[in-house]
């Protein structure tokens, strides 16, 4: 039980009782606070302990020869392969904010998708860049809420295709999962046609927390992601930039030293890059120790695993330097000193000839 004073609007003081276990109470606050605070700091957790278990079993020398490895042919070709990336992934997110209402150019899109991911490969967490730019294109349309939801749903929807194209390789390839594929397979299909029987179902509260939200997700995938004009354009750009990624994630095995023929290596590739979407530090964890299992696993050495990682970081931080660049525009723009014109001259003027034209 908790008490504390306040005062009424005659200024008598009330004492008002509350205890501590009810919603609301102190210790409610404090846990609800304690619980985000640990989770905030358990997910870069997580990425260093998986890194550090990579460098005690395998020691140091696969990240020294995978910085050893990189040669300027690996960076021209990430660099290349990362403009088409990023300006499908500019042209989804475009295509999905329109959808939600809310207005966005290529242009705009492309430079803000490079700086944020700059910063998702150089800020511990992995989508610092991805929350920067919802609420920065957010106080661009006065809207930081539907920013926020056009970067979640184009994410999300290149996630879903991602996965798609994921599973049906490794059901074609062989891989080390290759024998759980149809049940994974299997678990996708029994996934979405749930999730579109729960689309179907009308709550019967249709004032509750859980009716609106699923009217207002509804809404955003009927009109952000499903219609004709949405969805060809948003299967496409994700396909290719799967196949970017993929084939950049290639030409680092290969500038590593991987001599496996395409077909062996495509589904590790296409594995790894699933652990990616995991939080990470600066980039760095999951992608390392993914990479370590699946070529182990593929008989090919967790070692030579971890300096296809290692390469793969590097390439696709050369790539993202343009965000960098747009970072530092950004800055000087804003930090530009603002030049005020004072209007009293004019001003002035006016008043003399109104006063000259009332003498004559």
């Amino acid at each position: 039980m908790t008490t504390t004073a306040v005062r009424n609007p005659d200024g008598a003081l009330v004492r008002i009782a509350r205890r501590s276990d009810q919603p609301g109470g102190a210790s409610s606050i404090s846990g609800t606070g304690w619980s985000r605070s640990l989770w905030r700091w358990a997910r870069p957790a997580g990425a260093a302990i998986t890194l550090a278990v990579v460098v005690w079993r395998l020691g140091a020398e696969p990240f020294l020869d995978g910085v050893r490895a990189v040669d300027g042919r690996a960076l021209a070709a990430a660099a290349t392969i990362g403009l088409l990336t990023t300006l499908c992934c500019a042209w989804r997110w475009t295509i999905v904010a329109h959808g939600l209402g809310v207005r966005l150019s290529l242009p705009a899109a492309v430079a803000a998708y490079y700086r944020s991911l700059f910063l998702n490969l150089t800020l511990p967490g992995g989508i610092v860049g991805d929350v920067h730019r919802g609420v920065s294109h957010g106080r661009d349309v006065d809207d930081i809420g539907r920013g926020l939801r056009a970067v979640a749903w184009e994410r999300a929807a290149g996630q879903v295709v991602q996965v798609v194209i994921t599973v049906a390789v490794l059901l074609a390839l062989p891989s080390p999962v290759r024998s759980s594929m149809p049940l994974v397979a299997f678990a996708l299909a029994a996934t979405a046609i749930g999730a579109l029987l729960v689309g179907r179902v009308r709550p019967r509260g249709g004032g509750s927390r859980w009716a609106r939200l699923r009217i207002a997700m509804a809404g955003d995938v009927r009109d952000g992601l499903l219609t004709r004009r949405a969805l060809p354009v948003i299967v496409l750009a994700s396909a290719v930039v799967v196949i970017g990624h993929a084939v950049t994630l290639l030409i680092a095995a290969r500038t590593a030293g991987a001599t496996a023929p395409v077909s062996r290596m495509l589904p590790l590739a296409l594995l790894a890059m699933m652990a990616m979407v995991l939080p990470s530090v600066a980039g760095w964890g999951p992608r390392e120790g993914a990479t370590a299992w699946v070529f182990g696993a593929a008989g090919l050495g967790a070692g030579q695993g971890v300096a296809t990682a290692v390469v793969y970081g590097v390439m696709v931080l050369v790539a993202s330097l343009p965000g960098a660049v747009v970072l530092v525009a950004v800055w000087l723009r804003r930090a530009r000193p603002r030049v005020r014109r004072d209007p009293l001259p004019a001003r002035i003027s006016v008043v003399s000839r109104s006063e000259g034209a009332a003498d004559a």
